[in-house]
């Protein structure tokens, strides 16, 4: 929405395009409805080949209609797994999330390992074939065409918008993090601390997370119940 917005005020392809552009974003707005409505059903209708079905459902949209970093996907994921298909706790999302940061590949090792909670081997790769479908179809498959159309002002407006929102995302994917792991002075102190070095030194993330790791090790005999 984001992207089509700022191509439409940015770049106006005229009445023509512009309808079909709205209409496009309209087709897409119906697809993740349509989506969502089978996912709602899949769950109602219980049993494991049903779960394995949303979980195929819901990372293929989560792959197709999420732009930006793998971060940028996080508040996507806790919306989806812990508040509407009651999947996973906030911990155990957050724990997912964790773990793949410190790993290649992050964005497949969050999903992957959220799949295998829900559904050990078979929901696992489900998960990261859905997360890797839409990426292969929309982005490899036509990217001759987009080197073709770079320099168009409507496709560049609207890579501006998108990223505009993903970065929202990042943000938001910020707070979802720091609400379930900022819990008391320790855990403020760790983020606080992994806050200055990633933006006066430019640490990797893997090794903040590394680091903060080994840090609660340390505090917790010091400072847990």
């Amino acid at each position: 929405v984001a992207g089509l917005l700022v191509a439409l005020v940015r770049a106006w392809p005229g009445a023509r395009r512009g309808l079909v552009l709205t209409a496009a974003a309209v087709g897409g707005a119906a697809l993740i409805w349509g989506v969502e409505r089978s996912l709602l059903q899949a769950g109602d209708a219980g049993g494991d080949s049903h779960v394995l079905v949303q979980i195929l459902l819901f990372f293929t949209k989560a792959g197709a209609f999420v732009f930006g970093s793998g971060l940028a996907i996080i508040p996507f994921l806790r919306e989806g797994v812990v508040n509407d298909l009651h999947w996973l706790n906030e911990q155990q999302f957050l724990d997912a999330v964790a773990v793949a940061l410190v790993t290649p590949g992050p964005v497949v090792i969050t999903v992957a390992f959220i799949g295998y909670l829900v559904a050990g081997i078979a929901g696992a790769s489900l998960a990261a074939v859905g997360i890797f479908l839409p990426v292969y179809f929309f982005t490899i498959l036509p990217a001759p065409w987009f080197k073709r159309h770079r320099d168009n002002r409507q496709l560049r407006a609207f890579v501006s918008g998108a990223t505009a929102a993903a970065s929202g995302a990042i943000g938001g994917a910020v707070v979802v993090l720091a609400r379930g792991a900022i819990i008391d002075v320790p855990t403020a102190v760790i983020g606080m601390v992994g806050l200055g070095l990633l933006w006066r030194f430019k640490v990797r993330e893997p090794y903040l997370v590394a680091g903060a790791g080994v840090a609660g090790l340390i505090l917790w005999p010091l400072f847990g119940n």
